[in-house]
């Protein structure tokens, strides 16, 4: 091989590199709805519901379903939080699919959220979620 040819081949591999860095990077999630948006627990075969989330980027494709490996689920500390529970008994219980079950005993309201969590930095504490969404699981 030439030192010209063995020049272009490592000319083409760093822009195939600086492209491959910058696809994907940019795109990000701006917004997450969560549906349903109410749900009664008792409504629910066993008390389940399976809640489903959809994200809107900045790029397409925009919207797309979310998965459990795109957003934590989680049961938010007050309606108008951002604020996952933690350790703390909020009245329901969320798994990493979305699937939310009301704690016995407890009657109320709990919200449901879905989103990017931020590192928590106490680990009796819930992750703040930076761009999510959210829902109400009623509890009977």
């Amino acid at each position: 091989m030439s030192h010209s040819s063995t020049g272009r081949a490592g000319m083409v591999l760093a822009m195939l590199s600086l492209f491959a860095s910058g696809c994907g990077s940019s795109r990000q999630l701006q917004s997450v709805a969560v549906s349903p948006v109410t749900a009664n627990a008792q409504n629910f075969p066993n008390g389940q519901v399976q809640f489903s989330a959809t994200g809107t980027f900045s790029k397409p494709p925009s919207p797309q379903p979310l998965t459990a490996k795109d957003v934590t689920w989680c049961v938010a500390t007050g309606p108008d939080t951002g604020a996952c529970a933690g350790n703390i008994n909020k009245g329901a219980f969320v798994d990493t699919n979305g699937v939310a079950n009301c704690v016995a005993n407890f009657s109320g309201t709990a919200t449901i959220l879905a989103g990017q969590a931020m590192p928590s930095m106490n680990p009796d504490g819930g992750s703040q979620l930076r761009v999510f969404g959210k829902a109400q699981l009623v509890c009977p």
